[in-house]
């Protein structure tokens, strides 16, 4: 298993702290999640349906045509290389040896997908280059990407696009960041062949535990993917949250204005102790510093825990990767900033 943010019991069991006095900033997940209603009975007594609404409601929302829901995107992402697989024994493409590119420091999983099917892996720092795009078979992006916060422009994923779809290659985007800045999204344009755009309701709707997410491409391929996947991937409870939250307009457009104001407030925050970020979403500022592990050590012992990326955050063994060292802060909730202040207070160099 591949280290992520929200392992809190690691956490408390290294540093014998209980497990519900952590402040956990770890994982980029609103603080502020959106407010569960009553659950009908229905939902739990019958089988998930799937023409409940919630493809609709997810369509709408996206701006889409096509939409799969998965068990958080996290599912879909491991099922997509199957169906590469798939698509080039069926059309012999010719394309260099089953080649998956993406940027060097990037969500884990995305490269341990690719990688059990047997793909290779190409590394790149923040941009591809033409001789990248001309000599894979997948171009792989998050957009924003987690942690670095690089943000993507329409154009110029479309631009990648076309170059890949010339060779028969596909275009990935993981936009599990992007639900404050819509306009940057690609999600309108995922009915074309070769484009596949995973979306999320864990991290901006606060809603990581109902694991449900969506994949939006090509209706095809689609199809594909849920052959693979089966039937009642999604629970009915958390369809019908789902589909509230998708639908709940209000409460997106407040929590838009309030992630962004809170974001600020913390690179401001981190900037003020010497953590200044390089760049940051409205849900996590990415803060690079050679002090990293000690930083998170500090914090750890005071029950604060944020995510350490340094040169032996490695995709594998094999993997050589660019020494870096830098923190992920999320935002903490409304009676965590003090605290988060004051620890930042305290931290010592020696």
């Amino acid at each position: 298993m591949l280290e992520h943010g929200g392992n809190l019991s690691l956490a408390a069991h290294q540093y014998g702290i209980p497990f519900e006095y952590w402040l956990d900033l770890s994982t980029g997940i609103n603080p502020n999640g959106y407010p569960i209603a009553d659950i009908p009975a229905s939902a739990w007594q019958r089988l998930p349906i799937d023409n409940d609404g919630l493809i609709i409601a997810a369509c709408t929302y996206y701006g889409c045509q096509s939409a799969l829901a998965t068990a958080g995107s996290q599912a879909a992402l491991q099922v997509l290389p199957q169906i590469r697989q798939t698509s080039q024994l069926s059309t012999k493409c010719k394309t260099a040896s089953s080649k998956v590119a993406m940027p060097k420091l990037m969500y884990q999983e995305h490269a341990k997908a690719w990688q059990r099917n047997g793909f290779e892996i190409v590394l790149f720092d923040a941009y591809p280059d033409k001789n990248i795009i001309n000599n894979v078979d997948v171009l792989l992006l998050c957009n924003p990407n987690n942690p670095t916060a690089t943000q993507f422009q329409v154009a110029e994923l479309l631009n990648w696009h076309r170059q890949l779809s010339q060779h028969g290659g596909w275009l990935v985007v993981d936009e599990a960041f992007i639900d404050v800045t819509p306009e940057y999204s690609i999600a309108k344009y995922a009915h074309l062949e070769g484009l596949f755009v995973l979306r999320s309701l864990g991290k901006f709707f606060g809603l990581a535990g109902v694991r449900v997410g969506f994949l939006l491409g090509h209706e095809k391929a689609l199809t594909r993917v849920q052959e693979i996947i089966g039937p009642w991937s999604i629970a009915g409870p958390s369809r019908f949250i789902a589909q509230q939250a998708l639908m709940d307009t209000t409460w997106q457009d407040n929590t838009r204005w309030q992630l962004s104001a809170s974001s600020f407030r913390l690179a401001t925050l981190l900037t003020q102790y010497g953590l200044t970020p390089t760049a940051g979403t409205a849900l996590f500022q990415f803060s690079p510093t050679m002090l990293a592990a000690k930083w998170q050590q500090h914090l750890a012992k005071q029950g604060i825990w944020v995510r350490l990326f340094s040169g032996n955050n490695r995709l594998t063994k094999h993997t050589d990767l660019t020494e870096y060292s830098a923190l992920r802060f999320g935002l903490p909730p409304e009676d965590g900033w003090e605290r988060l202040e004051t620890a930042l207070k305290n931290f010592s160099e020696i």
